[in-house]
Order: C-alpha cells, then structure tokens, then sequence
C-alpha cells in the first residue's frame, strides 16, 4: 500500500501553522515541499511544523524539506520550526546535515503564543486586478509606504522595481496579484504573488525593441531577486539593501 502524507495548514499569518500526519518518505516528499513552500509564500513571521503525527519511514523523505529550506534562505527569511515531534523523528531530522538551520520546539501551542508575542515588521500587502492601472496604484503605495518608513531615498527605485513586478503580471499572467512591501533587518522587500505557473525570464531584445528589458532591470537594481514556485502560482521576489 503506498505511503500517505497529509499537510494541513491551520493558520497562514502573521504565524503560519501546517500540520503533517502520515508517513515521510521519497514518495511524499513532494508534497511536504509543496506545503512548505505555499506556507512560506504566504511571507509569514515563522512557519511552525506540527510534527507530531508524523512518522519519517525513509530518511531520504528529508531531502524535501532540506531543499525547500535550503531554497527560501534568501527569501522570504522565515524561520522554520518543527515542534512535537518524536525523539525518533527528531533524531532523523538533525542526522541531515542540510537541515541543521531548523529550529526546534517541544510543544507547538507554546511555540505559537511565543511567536505571536514577537512585534511584527513593517508590512503592507493589497490585491490588485491585472489591468494598467494597477502599475499607478502600486507606484502610490511605495511612495507612500516610503514616507511612512522613513526611507524616501528610496522610492524612486522602489517604485520602479514595483512597477515592473506588476506591469509582468498585467503582460503575462492575467490574473489577480498581490502584491507585498516590507522592512525588515536592513531589507526593503517587495514581491508579487499571482495565479499563473509560466516561470518568469529575461527576455533578448533587440536595440530597437521598445520593451522586454523588465526583468534586466529589477536585476540590475536590486540586491537578490527570485521566484517561488507554488501549486497555484509562483511569487516573484526583490530585495533592496536599506543604508544605515
């Protein structure tokens, strides 16, 4: 009989909370990877694992969440915690060295309220409709948000990145976005999540070719950008360096 994994997310924000029961293994991992990473996309303050229905039938199951941790390191910077697991579980999951950044919490109600004590950062999020307009309104919001936070040195950046993030979704993927600006460690964020999975990629124009240079540019002008693959979608993601 083939192994079955169910991951059940109970809350996304601010603390995001997924519960896996069944058995871990090459055959499920996947689906702990997808979970993750959909969990993750949400951009939470910390993600908390309820592992105690959990059973690890195959080490190798790990190199799925190993992977999802190794690759949301950069972005969105969010704590994983895996609270109640067994000492066995426990013992599998600190045997791979690629899980060494995880962190650990006996009790997931007591790792919740901890987490829920700790101030949340500076974050605006709002859905936007795939229509031109929306490159106007995101502009409005980062300026404003820029003002907000002290940072006007950088909007005129901000506000150009922002642009591009939601003009590609207007262009490409045709489907309600939302998009999220925050400050947090040094780091102005910003990322746009909608609901087409066509992966993202810089295009070759020519000289004389008036567009296609979007992704060129959020390149050339930010710190580190990516995209997060998710099941209904991806979010596509940028950093800018704040000055001290």
């Amino acid at each position: 009989m083939p192994s079955q994994l169910v991951c059940r997310p109970v809350r996304d924000r601010p603390v995001a909370l997924l519960r896996l029961s069944g058995t871990l293994d090459p055959v499920t991992g996947d689906a702990l990877q997808q979970a993750v990473r959909r969990s993750l996309a949400t951009q939470p303050t910390r993600l908390l694992l309820d592992l105690a229905d959990l059973r690890i039938g195959d080490p190798l199951g790990l190199s799925a969440l190993s992977a999802v941790v190794c690759q949301t390191a950069d972005w969105p910077h969010v704590p994983i915690v895996l609270c109640g697991a067994s000492p066995a579980t426990r013992a599998a999951v600190a045997a791979a060295p690629e899980c060494s950044d995880i962190l650990y919490a006996d009790d997931c109600e007591a790792a919740m309220t901890e987490a829920d004590a700790e101030p949340e950062p500076e974050r605006i999020r709002v859905r936007l409709r795939p229509v031109p307009d929306a490159c106007k309104q995101v502009r409005q919001l980062v300026a404003q948000a820029c003002e907000a936070w002290h940072r006007s040195d950088l909007t005129g950046t901000a506000a150009l990145i922002a642009t591009e993030l939601v003009a590609n979704v207007v262009r490409h993927a045709h489907t309600t976005m939302e998009f999220t600006l925050g400050l947090r460690d040094g780091r102005l964020s910003m990322s746009v999540r909608d609901g087409s999975r066509r992966m993202p990629k810089p295009a070759d124009p020519g000289p004389a070719s008036p567009g296609g240079r979007g992704l060129w540019l959020v390149r050339d002008l930010t710190e580190a950008w990516g995209v997060l693959p998710v099941t209904d979608g991806k979010v596509v993601w940028t950093e800018l360096a704040v000055a001290a």
